[in-house]
């Protein structure tokens, strides 16, 4: 089952509440995966524990023949979008990426300033990343999500703050992704533009996953 991701009968409790209740599906790898809900319904929850940034309280999730907090701490070879995305607010974008990209050394200049490009930021803007738009913010998370080319990429609401141009450029970015080989999970809350890209549409609602299309 190495090209499967595959969650089974996930839960997390927090405090006393649950905030993923039984999650089961499998993901062929490929695709694009598209979960939907309003805020709290346990979207962000569940790309935070297959991401291996949460643990579960019970459950697996295994991706790519790895199982998440056993045979690795983290998927290998994945991209994230969130929004709580960090920079280091006195440096420019393409500083930003730089430091990012020097973590694991599997990409260089060129490929951070492509980054930059595809998302609409230009690399020679001198502008620290304290002067950036919430926009512009949003953008340069993406880039730092792509830039590495990853195998697994999990973009949680990335047309957050963007304007018309920008949720083209996210549904442009997912196509090429996905035309690449890369398996995208994508939260949305009522973005058309992106929604229909989604091979699968999964609605949550109160911790629960069920597939809708």
């Amino acid at each position: 089952m190495a090209d499967i991701i595959r969650v089974a009968d996930a839960t997390k409790v927090i405090r006393g509440r649950t905030v993923l209740d039984h999650v089961t599906f499998d993901l062929e790898r490929g695709g694009v995966y598209g979960f939907l809900g309003v805020n709290g319904s346990g979207k962000s929850m569940l790309f935070r524990a297959i991401s291996g940034l949460i643990h579960l309280t019970s459950g697996t999730i295994e991706v790519f023949g790895e199982q998440v907090g056993k045979d690795v701490d983290f998927p290998s070879n994945m991209g994230l979008c969130f929004e709580s995305s960090g920079f280091w607010d006195e440096k420019t974008g393409l500083q930003n990426l730089f430091y990012l990209a020097s973590i694991r050394g599997v990409v260089g200049n060129k490929e951070t300033e492509c980054a930059l490009e595809r998302v609409g930021l230009d690399p020679k803007d001198v502008r620290p990343v304290s002067a950036y738009s919430m926009g512009m913010r949003q953008r340069l998370t993406i880039a730092q999500a792509i830039m590495e080319a990853p195998q697994l990429l999990i973009m949680d609401e990335p047309t957050n703050a963007l304007d018309v141009d920008g949720i083209a450029i996210v549904a442009n970015i997912i196509q090429e992704e996905c035309s690449r080989g890369a398996t995208v999970l994508v939260s949305s809350h009522n973005e058309p533009t992106v929604e229909a890209l989604f091979d699968r549409t999964f609605q949550m609602e109160a911790g629960r996953a069920k597939e809708v299309s």
